[in-house]
């Protein structure tokens, strides 16, 4: 039995500087954002910063690869304590942990890096994260409290890494073999709603998919990509698609019919326009290239192009035709969100990268360092803050003037 540690606020003596600009605020509450595509909505940001921008907190808490997600005033990630993989709730104007509660024992990984990888999902009071070694839990969102948990043991070379996605009163997640790569639960008590198949699965979270009215769910597993129906998991459209190590890590695209998706190890990537055929899809590869060879690092699609940190460099693809538009070497392994017509990059190696997101070239107007170390993790834009980590210590920025 998991212990629950109390809450626990610790005061950061660092100024906190109010906006003054007025900024859009949505909810960040899952993996990649709101809709899951890791574009914000936030508007008035400042973009040009000749130095660090001002740092309204920061916060220790351990190895992890946890992106932060925010609802309302509080902010969620994982980090480790103890030999514990522990989720952490911090006051997102503060920093002050408000709870944390250890949830699965700490994962090692002396090559990639220690701690949780998946990304806390927050909906309706309950917050769901899947640890390393296989255990999906549901808890309060206010007090940590468990509501309910599963274990699932089909652990992949460098953990479980997927984050719970949500589906109406469905909480989806990935397990492996036996337990099924794709499956469902219902959110509020954890009970099983539908599994898919029986094959291993990668590093990759479930993503939502809209066709002719229906929805989908992609998961892209150890050896192939599949789409199954949100509703009830039964598999429409598969597709093998094998990468060194098994790594298909990369969160697929959906746009105007093509379902786009890509890995690394000198793989590539592929468009494929799904077509419904009865109750079924059928498939027809629109372009396959080496343009984009995203190892973890999952694009985002803006105004028809695609733009990744890869494992080359950073670049601009068309998403239609696979056509580079422009490449910036130097820069891989990199994360990118996109907010307000600008793309924020985050190198592997802590700098912010901040330029207009076009395909006619990538001009930074701010290239500034924020972080030390490894810095795999998305950064979420929140506020008109920022929100990024490394390995251990997640740090917020002020954003706007």
């Amino acid at each position: 039995m998991f212990c629950h540690t109390r809450p626990v606020r610790i005061v950061v003596t660092l100024a906190i500087l109010l906006p003054t600009t007025a900024v859009t605020a949505q909810n960040w509450p899952n993996w990649r954002g709101p809709n899951h595509d890791g574009i914000s909505t936030e508007t008035g940001l400042q973009t040009k910063w000749d130095s660090t921008p001002p740092i309204v907190w920061q916060r220790e808490l351990g190895p992890a690869f946890s992106a932060i997600t925010c609802v309302g005033d509080r902010a969620y990630t994982c980090g480790t304590r103890d030999g514990q993989q522990v989720l952490f709730c911090l006051n997102a104007d503060t920093g002050d942990v408000l709870w944390q509660t250890p949830f699965e024992k700490e994962y090692r990984d002396r090559q990639g890096g220690d701690g949780t990888r998946g990304t806390p999902t927050i909906d309706e009071g309950r917050v769901f994260v899947q640890g390393a070694r296989g255990r999906l839990v549901c808890f309060d969102a206010d007090d940590g409290n468990e509501l309910w948990s599963r274990q699932f043991d089909t652990i992949p070379q460098w953990g479980y890494s997927g984050s719970v996605l949500i589906e109406g009163d469905l909480a989806i997640a990935i397990a492996g073999n036996a337990d099924g790569p794709v499956l469902a639960f219902d959110k509020k008590t954890g009970k099983t709603a539908w599994k898919c198949g029986n094959t291993p699965v990668s590093y990759s979270t479930p993503y939502p998919i809209t066709l002719a009215g229906r929805r989908y769910v992609a998961g892209f597993l150890e050896k192939s990509i599949i789409v199954v129906d949100a509703k009830t998991g039964r598999e429409v459209w598969s597709m093998p698609w094998i990468t060194s190590w098994n790594v298909n890590a990369a969160t697929p695209i959906f746009h105007d019919g093509q379902l786009f998706f890509s890995s690394g190890y000198k793989h590539g990537a592929i468009a494929v326009k799904l077509t419904p055929a009865g109750d079924m899809l059928t498939g027809t590869t629109v372009w396959g290239s080496r343009a984009i060879r995203a190892k973890f690092q999952s694009p985002v699609l803006y105004q028809g192009h695609l733009y990744t940190s890869d494992e080359i460099e950073l670049k601009c693809v068309e998403f239609t035709t696979g056509e580079v538009k422009w490449s910036r070497r130097g820069i891989k392994f990199g994360t990118v969100v996109i907010a307000d017509g600008y793309l924020f990059v985050l190198t592997e190696r802590g700098k912010l990268l901040i330029g207009k997101a076009t395909p006619a070239g990538f001009e930074p107007e701010t290239d500034v360092q924020i972080l030390t170390g490894r810095c795999w993790t998305v950064p979420t834009l929140y506020k008109g803050r920022l929100y990024a980590r490394n390995l251990k210590q997640v740090v917020c920025l002020q954003h706007t003037t």
